[in-house]
């Protein structure tokens, strides 16, 4: 397994320390960094200045919302940042939620599995240099006849990308999406995974997904993990709270009561009752109580926390599984922190 790790979702941004972090990161052996992008700075001017300030490590957006950008532009974007860092890119995308959607971009929050299926058939076609002609479930290239000036004619990228190929990963945890992942994409990013329930929950969607699967593509490849903190003491309690408090604002508070991805997700797991207990409390402004009520039994197998040989145990479970990428988080406040990635590293590979 290669090492990933997040550099946040655009809350803050200093320059001096963005680029500090991720020399040492890839002085540290990280192999992929990625960030993502909700309503705070923007991700794509973010990792044009990593690209400026590394030479080895993967850059991906994770995630890229596929409705806050046309999809010719999305391939543009991609193929920009590819060059820029020398091919060192993967185009993460995703759906986001309504709430964001329709809340910050004003755009309707609609046909979200054809409109990610046209994104990545319209970028490869971008691409690809040819015309672009596209007759999508969401989306049509040139617009079709009766929208617009009629004006519109295909057109063909007057540059030449250093890649045709660029990687794509997208984000996903729905069965419908994830078989679509598993047909379509290069990179598969979950969250909140648990690797234990990896056969039971996402099984039967993966291997449908892989039955239509072209042959170039090659294997799907995995990005999942969890928090790392070795030993005992604070440190790991404070971590065990940070992914308490996670999980719980996702699976009570991300999205509508009947419309919350993460909390279909819990279900799935298992955690039924938690579930539904979680989302009440959170619902009616208890969130601490909330946070509290995610089991213990998810954040034992959902981290990677304790005593070293206990960590390791844990990796090889990721593993087990078709892990690639082992994505991990470092809590701040831990001692020596590019340390403990050179040993998660060395564990992983």
């Amino acid at each position: 397994m290669k090492i990933s790790m997040a550099l946040g979702a655009g809350a803050s941004l200093d320059p001096t320390a963005l680029s500090r972090q991720v020399q040492d990161l890839e002085r540290a052996g990280v192999d992929l960094v990625w960030g993502g992008e909700i309503y705070g700075y923007d991700l794509v001017s973010t990792l044009t200045w990593v690209a400026a300030h590394t030479s080895r490590m993967q850059i991906m957006t994770g995630i890229l919302p596929i409705y806050s950008r046309t999809p010719a532009l999305i391939a543009q974007t991609a193929m920009t940042i590819d060059t820029l860092s020398e091919g060192r890119f993967i185009l993460g995308l995703g759906t986001s939620g309504p709430q964001v959607i329709e809340g910050w971009h004003g755009v309707p929050f609609d046909k979200p599995l054809g409109r990610t299926r046209d994104v990545i058939e319209i970028c490869r076609k971008v691409w690809s240099g040819g015309r672009v002609e596209h007759d999508g479930r969401a989306v049509s290239l040139p617009l079709p006849e009766g929208e617009g000036s009629g004006l519109g004619k295909p057109l063909r990228l007057m540059c030449q990308p250093l890649r045709r190929d660029i990687p794509i990963a997208v984000a996903a945890i729905g069965p419908k999406n994830v078989e679509m992942t598993a047909e379509v994409a290069n990179v598969w990013q979950p969250i909140h995974f648990l690797p234990e329930k990896f056969h039971d929950v996402w099984g039967e969607s993966l291997a449908a997904g892989r039955a239509r699967r072209a042959p170039e593509l090659g294997e799907l490849e995995i990005v999942a993990g969890g928090t790392v903190a070795l030993g005992s003491g604070p440190l790991v309690e404070s971590a065990r709270k940070a992914i308490r408090d996670n999980v719980g604002f996702y699976v009570g508070g991300m999205g509508a009561r009947d419309k919350n991805f993460y909390n279909d997700l819990f279900h799935r797991y298992g955690y039924e009752q938690e579930a539904k207990d979680i989302q009440d409390l959170f619902l009616s402004g208890k969130k601490a109580e909330a946070f509290a009520a995610v089991p213990d039994d998810y954040v034992d197998r959902a981290s990677l926390t304790g005593d070293e040989g206990r960590v390791r145990e844990r990796i090889a479970v990721y593993k087990e599984v078709g892990v690639t990428y082992l994505d991990i988080a470092i809590p701040e406040g831990t001692e020596e922190p590019l340390t403990v990635i050179e040993k998660i590293k060395a564990w992983a590979e």
